[in-house]
């Protein structure tokens, strides 16, 4: 028998809505994106005395300096990917998640007995 040819967990349908886990990756990574890395980034280098915030070991000063610009710039990506997780999660119809153009209503093909050249002479 083949391993590589049988999954370690058979398919199972739990009959959920799959829209749940893209609508949480979505709000988590807006969150951390544009919340986090561009928002809290930004304010805090606003509100930096001209002698620096100290922050335990960080010293945030009251410019952008290019580890903030990085910051923002990866920020800004991270939310725009949520977004558009978001926005994808808001277009794909209710219940589990289907590839396009299978056909689900075909029985998938009996593989634990094997191939013939396994099986021997």
């Amino acid at each position: 028998m083949d391993l590589s040819e049988q999954p370690a967990v058979e398919p199972m349908d739990l009959g959920g809505d799959d829209r749940w886990g893209a609508y949480a990756t979505g709000a988590v990574l807006l969150a951390i994106g544009w919340g986090l890395a561009v928002v809290v980034n930004v304010l805090l280098h606003l509100v930096a005395p001209a002698g620096g915030l100290a922050l335990g070991p960080v010293v945030i000063g009251p410019h952008l300096g290019p580890f903030a610009l990085i910051t923002l710039g990866i920020g800004l990506g991270t939310g725009a990917v949520g977004a558009g997780v978001l926005w994808m999660a808001r277009e794909l119809p209710p219940g589990p998640f289907v590839l396009p153009g299978v056909n689900y209503a075909e029985p998938t093909p009996d593989r634990s007995a094997g191939t013939a050249a396994e099986a021997g002479p």
